[in-house]
């Protein structure tokens, strides 16, 4: 039989059907829950419930749930099934976002920004209006129906481009065998914007942006978009690398300190020799170091599954409220259908 879901919000209700999701059922009815990945691994389908219960196949939690936070009502929508009415709450889900739109846009330059990592910039048609939340990324298109999503490092396309900073993945289709021979005015046909990893200015509290590898980007896009504006909350920044020539974007980001509020950039580096006199080891124990008590600040969370899936749970540890805890997880995956991970 189906289930009844109560939306805490609006008092809207919605029917689950047996074997089907709670995201499947929502979407069948016309009810707005963001997903990106959809097999619960990068926690946009986040909700919370608020009274019953969910379960999930075999009884195994998706990645971006954990225990702790089943047992407190978060649930990944993508996965969830009913076995019983529930009430769930869609706060995160309310934003009005910029409406996604498909576009063909031209290559403008392929660099590289240190080993391992290319900057690539796209060039937008002339007549075609881009809008998007600092932070949101988009997808590179292929004609088979497949997708890469990359996250967008600028805070906005008033200059008619795109950055996006792009890690190489081993044996991966775009980031291997095609990115490094692209030629500016290739054409890429694009998805955008997508995604809810983006600044929550309605929180203001202190904010902790903590970024591995290319998580940078979307944390770069943000803070370039909060620079001289007299709203910003202080911002602590931690970028966690292997080695001192990986940190492609330190000069830059040094040359915010007197344009956002109370700004600290961490270096945090993992194999670096001798020669560096900073920041070492795993980027989230470094929040902690310095940042033992957690629970007045904004968190934003950028990079790989395991960073964040660790973060988490050691910063609630620290007194971390979940309500403010936003993230951004660059799944890789060698090549399925549809939506793909943050960097493939």
């Amino acid at each position: 039989m189906a289930h009844r879901v109560d939306i805490k919000e609006t008092g809207e209700q919605f029917w689950v059907e047996p074997q089907e999701s709670i995201l499947q059922a929502a979407r069948r009815q016309g009810v707005r829950i963001h997903s990106d990945c959809e097999f619960g691994g990068c926690g946009t389908c986040r909700i919370q419930v608020t009274r019953g219960q969910v379960c999930y196949e075999d009884d195994c939690l998706p990645m971006s749930i954990a225990d702790e936070e089943h047992e407190q009502g978060h649930a990944a929508a993508c996965q969830a099934r009913l076995t019983g009415d529930i009430e769930i709450s869609l706060a995160s889900h309310m934003d009005v976002l910029p409406q996604a739109q498909q576009l063909t846009a031209r290559v403008h330059s392929v660099e590289r920004a240190c080993q391992g990592i290319w900057r690539l910039v796209l060039q937008l048609p002339a007549d075609v209006a881009v809008d998007f939340r600092p932070g949101q990324y988009l997808n590179i298109l292929f004609e088979d129906g497949r997708a890469r999503s990359f996250s967008m490092a600028n805070a906005d396309a008033r200059s008619g481009r795109l950055e996006l900073h792009v890690r190489e993945v081993e044996g991966g289709r775009f980031t291997q065998a095609r990115l490094p021979g692209l030629q500016a005015g290739e054409e890429l046909r694009l998805e955008l914007p997508l995604g809810l990893f983006y600044w929550r200015e309605r929180d203001w509290r202190p904010m902790v942006m903590v970024a591995t590898g290319t998580g940078i980007a979307p944390i770069k896009a943000i803070l370039e978009s909060l620079l001289d504006n007299d709203d910003c909350p202080p911002v602590s920044l931690y970028w966690g690398m292997n080695r001192p020539e990986d940190l492609y974007l330190a000069q830059e980001i040094e040359s915010w300190a007197d344009r956002l509020c109370e700004f600290r950039f961490v270096p945090v580096l993992s194999h670096a020799d001798e020669r560096w006199d900073g920041a070492r080891g795993y980027v989230q124990q470094q929040v902690c170091r310095d940042v033992p008590d957690l629970s007045e600040h904004a968190i934003y969370l950028c990079g790989s599954p395991v960073m964040i899936e660790q973060a988490r749970a050691l910063f609630k540890e620290h007194g971390a409220d979940e309500r403010f805890m936003y993230a951004d997880a660059f799944n890789f995956q060698a090549d399925a259908p549809a939506v793909e991970a943050s960097a493939a």
